[in-house]
């Protein structure tokens, strides 16, 4: 008896105690949970061979089993228990067959005082947006992990790993507090063992386990702890449209309903505009929402209640267990509208101050405004969700500032009339608004639009101070140019100085060129200005009509406003600041571009393509 007990024990700590030719364990998901959550419900999910003629209890007193659910395959077993009275405590689940039992310890944590107000990335934000393998190297160790699917690391090869990861970041977060973000956007962390394409992220093969190749699950936790140490949150990319086709639940389907078109490969048209479209044909809408991206990356059936439940948790386990500020949710519009607005609302019922912004890809405001919290176009339905990607402003900024600005077309033009439709969005300011991304083409889209001074400036002016949650995309400040007619390879390079041996280190100012370091010079200088800066967080927008290519708009704060003057035109324009005086307090103002006094007389002169940000 004693020798048994002893027996036990150790394998207990082993992690899976189990007798003689009793079931082995694969994976329980999540690996852990926490007491005191506002939902007490809890789903495990166990994948083992042949763990589904399994007898199912657990040791614990004030947890209950719920539901023991069974699928069409035999390796899983889906348990819900109630933790609603669970204090934390390890306890042991015990699956049975027969004589033979497999005990798996299972823990309940006690949560981190004030987890539940963890507080969103909001307007008073900029996002600064990295790809993690392309960012910088911190450990060379990990480059390669044995046993992983993709064993090669190449720089050279524009769709290969390159070999950045999470300490890389945590070494240049200096650089980026220096710079003034005051959050950071990692593109998707979690396992990709993917055979090739791997590098960006977007195919997972567990929800719960970053890839090794980039570091552990307590690095990311660590990396996070030390960003908010430098006064800036951390947002987390996640997919649930769709999962890597080397993930353990898609090559051995607990059942086949857990995808869309029973696992077969079905291609998507990418014509998301159905789900909204009256006239759309059921056809279609089916399609765009349930077709696959490709055949590596199966497309998950969110209505399986199963499905909705274990990616709800994985998100709010990532939360909990890391204290990230936000997650962006990667093609949004292609996974169940219902389910994600279940999804969102479950989050912000356990953490009222986070924040989510969806990928919201599509051609007109109307379009992506039915995917916001609160929408009238989509009443009575309600996605929950409260920041959307504004793509059709970001098209509008990549040529207003190339283009002569005119009383009626062109230019800054399309900046304010894009901005008179505002109205269609339940919540202009949480928009969040971007010139470019990892998915675009860049800003500077080639060396000689790097070269145009002006076009940079104006760019950063109007994103920094239009209303919205601002997102830079990594190497913006250095002018990092790329088409994406050359290949998405091409817009993730690696950014200078990231790796020992670079030939030049971007990330210091002796490294830089003179153009690079008057762009990252200028972009700090608003970056610093915007950061805690009420008025550009908090403020009303008001415009006016551009006259004589001169764009005049204004944001404003209990007393305190900013009134910016952009002159959209390659000649030197003298505008009558009449039409103005509502939104000039004073004769006199603080222009933050120059540092100098501004005296507002009956007349102010831009010279070409200037500009002035005026403080009052």
């Amino acid at each position: 008896m004693k020798r048994t007990f002893v027996l036990m024990a150790l394998f207990a700590l082993l992690g899976l105690q189990h007798t003689a030719s009793a079931a082995i364990i694969k994976k329980v998901a999540p690996s852990f949970w926490w007491a005191g959550m506002k939902n007490p419900e809890l789903q495990i999910l166990l994948y083992g061979d042949n763990i589904s003629s399994s007898d199912v209890s657990i040791s614990s007193e004030d947890i209950q089993l719920k539901d023991v659910v069974k699928q069409e395959n035999p390796n899983y077993l889906i348990l819900y228990m109630d933790l609603s009275e669970a204090t934390p405590q390890t306890f042991h689940i015990t699956l049975k067959q027969g004589k033979k039992q497999t005990v798996i310890p299972y823990e309940i944590k006690q949560r981190t005082t004030g987890s539940s107000e963890v507080k969103g990335f909001n307007s008073g934000d900029v996002l600064y947006l990295i790809m993690p393998d392309r960012f910088a190297n911190g450990d060379p160790s990990n480059d390669i992990v044995p046993g992983m699917l993709e064993a090669k690391v190449d720089r050279n090869d524009p769709f290969a790993r390159h070999g950045g990861d999470l300490a890389g970041i945590t070494d240049h977060l200096d650089y980026l507090s220096n710079l003034g973000v005051t959050a950071i956007w990692l593109n998707p962390i979690q396992e990709n063992d993917m055979k090739e394409g791997s590098y960006h992220g977007y195919a997972i093969t567990d929800y719960y386990q970053v890839d090794r190749r980039l570091g552990s699950n307590e690095e990311f936790r660590e990396l996070v702890e030390q960003a908010h140490g430098k006064g800036m949150k951390v947002v987390m990319d996640m997919i649930f449209n769709h999962c890597g086709s080397e993930n353990y639940l898609f090559k051995d389907m607990p059942s086949k309903d857990w995808f869309n078109f029973k696992g077969s490969y079905t291609q998507t048209s990418y014509k998301t505009a159905s789900v909204q479209d009256i006239h759309a044909s059921a056809y279609e809408r089916k399609i765009a929402v349930d077709g696959w991206f490709t055949e590596s990356m199966p497309d998950l059936n969110q209505r399986n209640r199963h499905v909705a439940r274990y990616l709800i948790q994985s998100s709010i386990w990532w939360i909990e267990y890391t204290g990230i500020n936000g997650i962006r949710q990667d093609t949004h519009p292609y996974a169940d509208f219902d389910m994600m607005s279940q999804w969102c609302k479950a989050v912000t019922d356990e953490y009222p101050e986070f924040n989510i912004v969806g990928e919201t890809w599509l051609n007109s405001n109307v379009l992506v405004s039915f995917w916001q919290k609160d929408s009238k176009l989509a009443a009575p339905r309600n996605s929950n969700l409260r920041t959307v990607m504004d793509f059709p402003l970001m098209e509008q900024m990549n040529k207003a500032f190339d283009e002569e600005t005119t009383d009626w077309h062109g230019g800054l033009y399309r900046l304010y009339d894009y901005l008179t439709q505002d109205l269609v969005y339940a919540d202009p300011m949480n928009l969040l608004v971007f010139l470019d991304n990892h998915d675009t083409s860049r800003f500077c889209i080639n060396e000689e639009a790097a070269r145009k001074t002006d076009r940079y400036k104006q760019a950063l002016v109007f994103l920094l101070t239009t209303r919205g949650i601002p997102q830079i995309y990594y190497g913006t400040e250095i002018l990092m140019a790329a088409d994406k007619a050359n290949g998405d390879g091409l817009l993730r390079c690696d950014f200078p100085g990231g790796w020992n041996g670079d030939k030049y280190n971007c990330f210091d100012e002796s490294g830089r060129t003179t153009k690079q370091n008057e762009a990252f010079a200028y972009m700090r200088k608003l970056l610093q200005w915007r950061k805690g800066n009420e008025i550009i967080a908090k403020g009303t927008l008001k415009h006016f009509a551009p006259s004589k290519g001169v764009y005049v708009y204004e944001r404003k704060h209990g007393n305190k406003s900013i009134v910016v003057f952009m002159n959209g035109t390659d000649q030197n324009q003298t505008i009558d600041l009449t039409p103005y005086r509502e939104v000039l307090p004073g004769k006199t103002a603080h222009d933050m571009l120059t540092d100098s006094t501004i005296t507002l007389g009956k007349e102010l002169t831009l010279k070409k393509r200037g500009m002035m940000v005026l403080e009052f």
